[in-house]
């Protein structure tokens, strides 16, 4: 088979592709908002990344011209610009005083415990060791497990026990612990059983 011209081979491969994009047309119609967005969108973050660059490397000229100074706002405060009592302390332990009171464990009366005291290191330990005073504990108390409880396993429980138990277990609470978020609760709950 003899090779057409040139120019007949252009205008038939022009009139195939013209043909191939009329078949494509409505793919295309749909597409291209999404293309031309894509483009804007590509085209605004390159404009954005190259006005960065001009700024970082104008920040650099002026640095290098007028050193910053090393100022510091006064609302900033770090835990290094403390005095050494308010800081936190670097070896784990809790603290009692300043403003971290709040997170400090009370041992069996409900003062804070000494820097010293073992319990400190292990506040599961310091939960479930036995109270200092010499009060007995109710049959209920025994019962519950009541020195291991934390508040919200005592929330749990108390649904299922009498008013008297819960006098007993308030009675032992103010006479042996103290805490009073315990107290609270087991008062909260009396009040709420007895007014049914």
């Amino acid at each position: 088979m003899a090779t057409a011209p040139y120019g007949i081979r252009l205008l038939v491969g022009a009139a195939v592709i013209a043909i191939e994009e009329t078949r494509r047309l409505p793919q295309t119609i749909i597409m291209y908002p999404m293309t031309v967005a894509s483009t804007v969108a590509q085209i605004v973050m390159k404009m954005q990344q190259d006005l960065a660059g001009l700024a970082i490397k104008g920040d650099a000229a002026l640095e290098s011209i007028f050193p910053p100074k090393d100022e510091k706002p006064d609302w900033a405060t770090f835990d290094e610009d403390l005095p050494a009592e308010d800081q936190p302390s670097a070896n784990g332990e809790r603290q009692t005083e300043g403003r971290f009171a709040l997170y400090s464990v009370t041992d069996g009366v409900g003062a804070p415990t000494k820097a010293g005291d073992t319990r400190r290191a292990n506040p599961k330990s310091a939960r479930k060791a036995p109270p200092k005073a010499t009060v007995e504990p109710p049959a209920i108390a025994t019962e519950l497990d009541y020195e291991s409880l934390t508040l919200a396993q005592l929330r749990a429980r108390m649904m299922s026990l009498s008013v008297d138990d819960l006098q007993a277990l308030l009675a032992y609470e103010e006479s042996a612990r103290a805490r009073a978020p315990f107290q609270t609760l087991l008062a909260n709950r009396i009040t709420r059983a007895t007014a049914k």
